[in-house]
């Protein structure tokens, strides 16, 4: 199981490599203006479409509906916006902890990954929306039942891929480690976690993306805040340039998400392009 989502965690690696090329010294200014031209003609054409066929507001509004709905709501989103935060980074950093604490154990003890593997299997191939009106009931419609659900969806990709990285170093450089007296621990710290660090990160933007797409599904099935609730809100009174709006403010934070872990692997894990 774990070398095969390693396999899927390597490939989104060289396709975070492959799009580099948006911070690249080498970018120049004609694919800049091919870029926004591109963008202008994807938005414009929309917005001339959409106005031309006379698509009713209420199926999909045109953008500059749904930017003019953006700003003059935003005030309302803001709180919203904010409990989805608190919620995705509470809920991803207790996954990402537990994951990463996990692919260390049962990469220095194989024997603890065979009683670990089937629940992994269990959560990673388990939805887990399914699971928040069970939490609801137990802990209530506050922060609790979102934060577990966000936890145990970051959680098993976080422990996934970093453990495959830590399984992928040069066993001549473990060697070379253990014959200048090197400990197991010394070993782990100074040769595997190092090497690892691009598979890591790669696991931690996909348990963060895997975690913002649980909180706003959570906040859909119960709670009365979050962009979740906006979503489920706005959609019940046909209010769709909002609705897409949260859908943007969404999209955006996915994008935000990438743009980080890109520039932390571009500052700490460069070396392995």
């Amino acid at each position: 199981m774990s070398d095969e989502t390693g396999v899927v965690g390597s490939n989104v690696g060289k396709g975070l490599q492959s799009l580099s090329s948006f911070g690249g010294s080498g970018q120049t200014r004609l694919e800049i203006a091919a870029i926004i031209a591109t963008a202008f003609l994807v938005i414009g054409g929309m917005e001339l479409a959409l106005r031309v066929f006379e698509v009713p507001h209420y199926i999909l509004p045109p953008p500059s509906a749904i930017v003019t709905a953006l700003v003059t709501d935003f005030p309302l989103i803001l709180p919203h916006l904010g409990h989805t935060i608190v919620v995705l980074l509470s809920g991803f950093a207790i996954g990402a902890g537990i994951g990463m604490i996990l692919a260390a154990v049962i990469t220095q003890f194989p024997f603890a990954e065979k009683i670990i593997a089937p629940y992994i299997l269990i959560l990673v191939t388990t939805p887990m929306l399914a699971l928040v009106p069970l939490l609801i009931l137990r802990f209530g419609f506050g922060y609790e039942p979102r934060i577990i659900a966000v936890a145990l969806a970051s959680g098993p990709m976080v422990m996934i891929n970093s453990a495959t990285g830590f399984r992928r170093v040069d066993s001549q450089k473990i060697a070379l480690a253990r014959s200048y007296g090197a400990s197991t621990l010394q070993i782990f710290w100074k040769v595997r976690a190092p090497m690892a660090l691009p598979m890591i990160l790669v696991g931690l933007m996909i348990g963060a993306i895997f975690g913002l797409l649980t909180a706003v599904g959570a906040e859909m099935v119960g709670g009365g805040f979050g962009l979740g609730n906006r979503l489920t809100t706005y959609s019940s009174m046909i209010q769709m340039p909002q609705f897409f709006g949260v859908v943007l403010i969404l999209s955006l934070l996915g994008i935000l998400i990438y743009v980080i872990f890109f520039l932390i692997g571009k500052r700490w894990a460069s070396w392995e392009a």
